[in-house]
């Protein structure tokens, strides 16, 4: 591995960082908290001009729920094109920081988990950086897609793994009693087993690529699916409204999942379908120009509403 990549220095300095408490007294564009050497309405000026949260506490930038820390962002308007490569970065930067409500804050090593540098941890974090860096283009087609802020970030940490899934609590050292899927009750709850591959799940897939007949066998790696889900498509499909299905029914699956984990429901595909088409359908309405089909005529007709 070449040590002289010319952003080392910048991840070597990103890694001594405050170890936020509950976030309470540190605002969250205006202080110093995720690197040393800048705050992020510094570092990403233009997201900042557009945020409806300036001077907003980092406590007030998200919510605990029963499986984490969520963050809840709110802008005054949709990303350019120009800003999804800065929006990767910001969702790098604070995607990675945990709120600990009973900590007390302290200058730590982001890098190890115990706080504490060492040349190993220096080296897996170099080594992770080349990685990532090879990944950003992928991600940049995902900001692309045409789809509420909420769930172009929701797809993000699918792809990174960034989900509360019961594979990563356990990861992470949260107390898991069970770990298999909430959906078939057989294999452990992963990212890719839940959205992808679990058997409960796979014949929604199907049946979505026979709409513009394709075929082909599901990757483990969620990027992966993502990528071969939305390249190489056959002529005539309309990519942007395909690329926002994978949006929609990712989604749906995981609110399912949720609601059976918090509110006793029961798995029902029927119901996740017809969900996800009329996601779909309500964003197509409002993000895309002389969009005037209706609900029935859209959902009678999906596959024509993917080719042209």
């Amino acid at each position: 591995m070449a040590l002289h990549h010319p952003d080392y220095g910048e991840a070597l300095e990103r890694s001594i960082v405050w170890r936020v408490g509950c976030g309470g007294r540190i605002k969250f564009w205006e202080d110093e908290w995720i690197a040393v050497g800048g705050v992020l309405a510094a570092k990403y000026p233009r997201l900042y001009l557009i945020s409806n949260q300036q001077n907003h506490t980092v406590q007030q930038m998200g919510v605990r729920k029963d499986l984490g820390w969520e963050w809840e962002f709110s802008w005054r308007r949709p990303l350019f094109d120009n800003e999804v490569g800065m929006a990767i970065s910001f969702l790098n930067d604070v995607d990675s920081k945990q709120i600990h409500p009973q900590r007390d804050d302290a200058w730590v090593w982001e890098a190890d988990s115990s706080g504490y540098y060492s040349a190993k941890s220096a080296y897996n974090m170099m080594r992770e950086l080349l990685h990532e860096g090879a990944e950003d283009k992928d991600y940049a087609e995902l900001w692309k897609v045409k789809a509420p802020s909420k769930v172009l970030v929701f797809a993000w940490r699918v792809l990174r793994d960034r989900l509360p899934t019961r594979a990563n609590l356990h990861k992470r050292q949260v107390e898991v009693n069970v770990r298999r899927c909430l959906f078939c009750n057989r294999l452990e709850e992963d990212a890719s087993h839940l959205f992808f591959h679990c058997s409960k799940i796979t014949p929604l897939w199907w049946e979505s690529m026979s709409w513009v007949k394709i075929v082909g066998p599901f990757p483990q790696i969620p990027r992966y699916h993502f990528l071969q889900f939305t390249n190489g498509l056959p002529q005539g499909v309309k990519v942007n409204r395909w690329k926002s299905w994978w949006l929609a029914l990712t989604w749906t699956i995981w609110q399912q999942r949720n609601k059976i984990l918090f509110s006793n429901a029961t798995f029902n595909a029927n119901k996740i379908m017809d969900d996800a088409t009329f996601l779909l359908w309500s964003w197509l309405r409002n993000l895309e120009k002389d969009f005037g089909t209706s609900f029935n005529h859209w959902s009678s007709n999906l596959r024509l509403g993917f080719t042209c």
